[in-house]
């Protein structure tokens, strides 16, 4: 059946620094999870990795930031990994161990982590399983999430799906193994359909690096497979784009 979608709106946030804009992620973040919480019970949240992320991820593991959530009901899963073990260094859960996981409360039961070490193909099967039985949802329903966190490289991919990768057309899966041809590896990333129902997507860029992959895919002419972040204009929940002055200065909006 082909999608039928309103195309989405998003919300802008300009912040002066990377610092500010940490701080505007954590207030989002502790208050969609405090919402999820609130209204079922538990709350199922998408980590990315990155270095603005990590920034993020530390501020949420200090005092008093870190006893505002009640951490035993949040369950942590990830957009996207790097074909690497869990302890090497690009791992993108390596990097959420040390900033956020080994400073809070979080049951081991709720880190959801991809098991990258089975193989690309192997890892992406089971974490679709996986996510399946935690949402509680059957084949054919697509789980939402409380809050995917995710950002933007310079080549206007977000998550692991890349341009002009196999990825961008998946619609039947949740979790795929994408080869990546431009940077001569294979990566397990959340598809299109999954990242667009979530509840709250929150897009960090910062750097002036980002700022014509930022203005693409805000205000650029339609093209998925050139700028796959575009697919957030076809999101069924709320999308934020929270950027530093340098990430949003090519937006027209910010003339």
């Amino acid at each position: 059946m082909k999608e039928q979608r309103q195309m989405r709106q998003p919300e802008i946030v300009m912040l002066p620094d990377a610092a500010a804009l940490t701080e505007a992620a954590t207030r989002f973040f502790v208050e969609a999870v405090r919402s999820a919480i609130a209204q079922r019970g538990w709350s199922a949240v998408a980590l990315s990795g990155g270095s603005t992320p990590r920034a993020l991820y530390r501020r949420l593991a200090q005092p008093p930031v870190c006893e505002e959530i009640k951490w035993h009901r949040v369950h942590l899963f990830w957009g996207d990994e790097r074909a690497v073990p869990p302890d090497h260094p690009e791992s993108n859960y390596r990097m959420a161990k040390e900033t956020l996981l080994d400073h809070l409360p979080i049951p081991p039961a709720n880190v959801h982590r991809i098991l990258s070490e089975r193989g690309a193909d192997a890892a992406a099967e089971q974490y679709e399983t996986e996510l399946r039985q935690v949402f509680g949802v059957t084949p054919g329903e697509v789980p939402v999430f409380d809050l995917i966190l995710l950002g933007i490289g310079a080549d206007g991919h977000t998550a692991s799906l890349f341009p002009h990768t196999a990825a961008l057309a998946v619609r039947d899966r949740l979790v795929v193994a994408n080869e990546v041809p431009q940077i001569g590896t294979t990566r397990i990333t959340f598809t299109a359909p999954l990242v667009q129902a979530a509840a709250l997507v929150i897009v960090l860029a910062t750097g002036p690096d980002k700022a014509d992959a930022v203005a693409r895919a805000i205000e650029g002419p339609k093209d998925v497979e050139e700028t796959p972040a575009q697919l957030l204009r076809c999101a069924q929940g709320r999308v934020v784009w929270l950027l530093d002055r340098a990430a949003g200065s090519r937006l027209a909006s910010a003339g």
